[in-house]
């Protein structure tokens, strides 16, 4: 198997850093840009040069993956997690967890050690099996280098290698286009709490689990995905079931996985979903990251976050390309889009720690009309978005059908990150900006450092 141009110019990239004195790059890679066949390639290179290699995850189908991608290039591994045999290969895939606990008994000795879904490592788990391995070099592979308490990355990798942006993946035909469609109003988080960067899970759960929005759901899944394959990323465990019962009982088929559904189980449903046994797969975390299923069509975000890296794996799973596939759709019923932007927005990474890196931008929704002939809602602009009515635009107009999803373009989420910019601009009072703070669920004192800003900069 060949590498494409970006691929192999990564790997260029990543010998030239090493070849530069750095230990520990990261390759931040879209999801669907084959980040799993990139790293299997710099393992059977090592090999080549008798190197010993671990592959680092965090989850079971992480670790097929892996373990796949390296099969699919003739290099022979072990795999150490629970219910595998040790082995003597060169190359071993790992789970992080039970390397973690096997380090001192095993003995194992690795000359490069590979991280996959790297945005975790700075957790403590992932620090114990570094530390074992002083003297191995480390590499990162990531979709998105942001960990959502804003932390950097920086204090475990000391170099970042960008690969192409998902608008590029997307004129090459590695991607899809993704469209996105929103609710007109934001879905309602008053007394949702805040832990981890993130709102608080079962808060979300409580707000969200309910037969009336999950209606809803259905009733667009219906009407914009015609039963093509989803996956519904939902606020609990318990609302992913709830959400897949109400599927089934309105006539699809779907089913709900989670942590403590056996492995063979999990992956009877995804593959299922692959091969359209299923409509909807629904679940909590468990499907964000290292799921590949090409063949899904559409996802249907049920948990609103604040986490930028968390929504693009999320939206990440339904852009991969398929036989009869021409875009991905975008179900947002919670507002991320307009939190975080547009999925195929061109993203600045960086390694080092920001107060935003997990900030929600919890904007009022903006002004919506809705189209007299076809009843699309969109944001103010002079055509309709579905349909191409013309119709002029009237000042500060809004018009909200209940229920009603809204097509975003990339340049309306420009527009709408202007409008933020502005009023924060024309609020030019303490009193005023700690009202915008309120409204976009910011912390307290972020008002009183846009002041002290200001005052810095015109004295």
């Amino acid at each position: 198997m060949n590498l494409r141009p970006y691929q192999a110019a990564a790997v260029k990239s990543l010998r030239e850093s090493y070849i530069a004195g750095r230990n520990a790059p990261l390759f931040c890679l879209p999801t669907g840009g084959g980040k799993t066949f990139v790293f299997s390639y710099v393992a059977q290179n090592a090999v080549q040069r008798h190197k010993r290699v671990c592959v680092l995850v965090h989850r079971r189908e992480l670790l097929m993956q892996a373990s796949a991608s390296l099969l699919s290039m003739g290099v022979a591994h072990g795999i150490i997690a629970p219910g595998y045999n040790r082995t003597t290969h060169a190359v071993q895939v790992a789970s992080i967890q039970t390397l973690a606990r096997r380090i001192r008994q095993d003995r194992l000795t690795f000359d490069l050690l590979i991280v996959d879904e790297c945005h975790h490592a700075a957790a403590g788990t992932w620090q114990t099996v570094r530390d074992a391995f002083p003297k191995a070099k480390l590499l990162g592979v990531t979709a998105t280098p942001v960990r959502s308490d804003g932390k950097g990355l920086d204090s475990v990798f000391d170099d970042l290698i960008i690969g192409p942006s998902v608008e590029e993946l997307i004129a090459g035909g590695h991607l899809v286009q993704p469209v996105v469609y929103a609710p007109p109003v934001q879905f309602n988080l008053d007394g949702v709490r805040k832990r981890g960067g993130d709102f608080d899970q079962r808060d979300l759960s409580d707000k969200m689990d309910k037969p009336t929005i999950t209606g809803d759901v259905i009733g667009h899944y219906r009407k914009l995905c015609g039963g093509k394959p989803a996956i519904a990323f939902c606020a609990s465990v318990a609302h992913a079931e709830h959400v897949a019962a109400e599927f089934r009982a309105a006539g699809y088929r779907a089913k709900s996985v989670d942590g403590n559904t056996p492995p063979a189980e999990r992956a009877a449903a995804i593959h299922d979903l692959g091969q359209g046994k299923l409509n909807v797969l629904t679940s909590c975390d468990i499907i964000s990251e290292g799921t590949d299923v090409p063949a899904v069509s559409a996802a249907i975000l049920l948990r609103p976050t604040m986490s930028l890296g968390l929504y693009i794996q999320q939206v990440g799973r339904a852009l991969r390309p398929a036989p009869g596939k021409d875009r991905a759709i975008i179900l947002d019923h919670v507002g991320n889009v307009m939190r975080h932007g547009m999925p195929d927005d061109d993203r600045e990474w960086t390694l080092e720690g920001t107060a935003r890196a997990g900030k929600a931008d919890n904007d009022n929704v903006p002004a919506v009309r809705q189209c007299v002939k076809c009843y699309a809602c969109y944001k103010p602009a002079p055509v309709c978005p579905q349909c191409g009515h013309h119709e002029p635009i009237k000042a500060r107009e809004v018009a909200v059908s209940d229920g009603e999803l809204v097509e975003i373009t990339a340049m309306q989420a420009e527009a709408m990150r202007r409008e933020r910019k502005q009023e924060i601009g024309s609020a030019r009072t303490i009193e005023a900006l700690e009202e915008v703070a309120k409204r976009r669920g910011y912390k307290p004192g972020w008002a009183r450092f846009i002041m002290k800003s200001r005052d810095r900069k015109y004295g």
